[in-house]
């Protein structure tokens, strides 16, 4: 499987991922991994930044509230056009474009920093897009991304309950077996069923890689490893949303920042 055939699943997903986002139920974006995310990210105020993956746009415009000036592409053209309406109705001065990361319609050395917020380990050709990614920052400049655990995000994963149905531990397996597009359904657990009716579930594709990969990837690449983040709920966010607490027994995902 290739980044078209990826785009093409996202694609598909793009509508029905659009509406529930936009209607809150995406809580793990919006209580754990995005704040996160901001919180390791440097000043970028005045900076130009490109948004790889950046979906319907949400994450995207945080980065310009923060005074960014902000490219984001997305290789799905629906989730293009849901980005790009809601800056007609809301502008913010982000330019989004139709683009796969595999092939950056950039010039190198353009950019100040690029993000990738929970995209890259859904992008079989990662080393491409590294490479890209390292092509089109300026010197100095930094990359940040986050991606799902890949101690937690496993071919085998099962969560281990009490008799109150509370996780104590997530059993995982298969670490170093190589999945290259395995296709797995999920939804919006938060949302409730009224908010899915009429609603597919979601296609998603998997790609799974060590820790160690990711980092021999990145310095292969030429970057510098300079932060690595493993964010977990807080306590109000588990009051607000219960079955975050299976993310307080393990880390759901990692956060790395490097600088070229």
């Amino acid at each position: 499987m290739d980044h078209y055939e990826v785009g093409e699943f996202w694609n598909d997903n793009a509508d029905a991922w659009t509406k529930l986002s936009r209607e809150g139920f995406d809580v793990y974006r919006d209580e754990l991994n995005t704040p996160a995310f901001l919180g390791m990210l440097p000043d970028v105020s005045g900076k130009y930044g490109l948004d790889i993956g950046c979906g319907e746009g949400n994450n995207t415009r945080l980065l310009a509230a923060r005074g960014a000036k902000v490219t984001g592409v997305d290789i799905a053209s629906k989730f293009i056009g849901h980005a790009k309406e809601f800056e007609d109705n809301h502008p913010n001065g982000i330019d989004y474009q139709v683009a796969s990361a595999v092939e950056l319609p950039f010039q190198s050395e353009t950019f100040d920093f690029v993000t990738g917020f929970m995209s890259f380990m859904d992008i079989p050709e990662i080393d491409i897009v590294l490479a890209e990614a390292y092509r089109i920052l300026h010197p100095q400049g930094f990359l940040q991304f986050s991606i799902t655990h890949p101690c937690f995000d496993t071919p085998h994963r099962k969560n281990l309950r009490d008799k109150d149905g509370k996780t104590y531990a997530i059993e995982v397996g298969d670490y170093f077996n190589h999945l290259d597009g395995e296709v797995s359904e999920w939804i919006f657990n938060a949302a409730p069923d009224e908010a899915r009716a009429g609603l597919q579930k979601f296609k998603v594709p998997r790609f799974n890689r060590t820790i160690s990969q990711w980092l021999n990837l990145l310095v292969e690449k030429g970057f510098t490893l300079e932060c690595v983040n493993e964010p977990r709920p807080t306590s109000e966010s588990v009051r607000r949303c219960a079955f975050l607490q299976d993310a307080q027994v393990v880390a759901y995902f990692l956060h790395i920042r490097v600088r070229k």
